[in-house]
């Protein structure tokens, strides 16, 4: 590591905003784990825009990659059919 200032103030905040998109990212993991083990179709229908709402601004933060934004929201969305036909 250089000792520019510059270069130690990039350092630090590479490290405070890599610990924040773990937080976010693994926040997000949990909630869409949550989301698939709901029997109930009511639950699943409340919860789901919250969920498809992390998954929105985690891709537009650049945390995850647009495509696989889309394509967990395709997978949580094919789950509901399934839900209701329980």
């Amino acid at each position: 590591m250089a000792n520019h200032k510059a270069t130690k103030k990039d350092v630090r905040q590479a490290a405070k905003r890599r610990d924040r998109n773990r937080y976010y990212g693994k926040t997000t993991r949990n909630a869409i784990r949550d989301i698939k083990e709901i029997t109930e179709p009511g639950a699943f229908t409340e919860k789901m825009p919250d969920v498809v709402s992390m998954i929105d601004k985690l891709a537009k933060r650049g945390v995850i990659h647009k495509n696989k934004a889309s394509n967990l929201k395709r997978k949580l969305a094919r789950k509901v059919p399934v839900t209701k036909a329980a």
